[in-house]
């Protein structure tokens, strides 16, 4: 079962998303917040999978509850619901970890999905803002949104660890790496977890933004 909270500040969009996601077999919706201080005050005791997360909340916004979710909490996933004119708010849930990123004119049939992708381990962005994500997280890997790894850190990876990394910062899932690297999904995430340990990252995603800064996803490892 795949508990959902909802974060959106109006009432009728988290009843409605509410009522049709709890209609699935495999969904719980567990709480519902107008806020990001409510999503935070939720979270101990609802302990919920994933999170679909507004961007524009009063108080506390998106993207700052973002950050201080995955923080506390790195196994659950994050869902940002934006709009195309979201563009600097893209750039911080990027940089946070969220794991989704749709407009909220998706079907309910394409967010069933993206929660059930996410939850499997992989990214879901919305067809129609691809190149806009795109975009931004190239922009993000020349701007001020770098993520600092020590260059000593960097010695102790070994060279499977460095083909990890390149293959996490192409996009791929851990299954995609198991069949490129013929490695088990069991081995890729303890590859995946040796490498955050090692490097001192917070996620996969700040993982995926570093290998594009440094440059490591166009380097041929032998």
């Amino acid at each position: 079962m795949i508990k959902v909270l909802i974060a959106d500040d109006q009432e009728l969009i988290r009843e409605s998303l509410g009522i049709v996601l709890g209609a699935n077999p495999d969904m719980e919706i567990t709480g519902m917040a107008s806020d990001g201080q409510s999503v935070l005050s939720m979270i101990k005791k609802e302990k919920p999978d994933v999170i679909l997360m507004d961007i524009r909340m009063p108080g506390m916004d998106g993207v700052e509850c973002t950050r201080i979710v995955k923080e506390k909490y790195p196994d659950i996933y994050i869902i940002i619901l934006t709009t195309f004119d979201d563009d600097e708010y893209v750039y911080g849930a990027l940089k946070y970890g969220a794991s989704g990123y749709l407009l909220k004119g998706i079907s309910m049939k394409e967010l069933d999905s993206a929660i059930r992708t996410v939850v499997s381990g992989r990214a879901m962005i919305n067809p129609e803002i691809t190149d806009k994500v795109v975009k931004l997280f190239n922009q993000m890997a020349k701007s001020n949104y770098s993520i600092q790894v020590d260059d000593k850190m960097t010695e102790d990876l070994t060279k499977t660890e460095w083909k990890v990394i390149q293959k996490i910062g192409c996009g791929l899932s851990n299954k995609e790496i198991s069949v490129d690297l013929a490695l088990s999904e069991g081995t890729v995430r303890n590859y995946l977890s040796s490498i955050l340990s090692k490097l001192d990252l917070r996620d996969r995603t700040q993982l995926a933004i570093w290998a594009v800064q440094t440059g490591t996803v166009n380097k041929i490892f032998d």
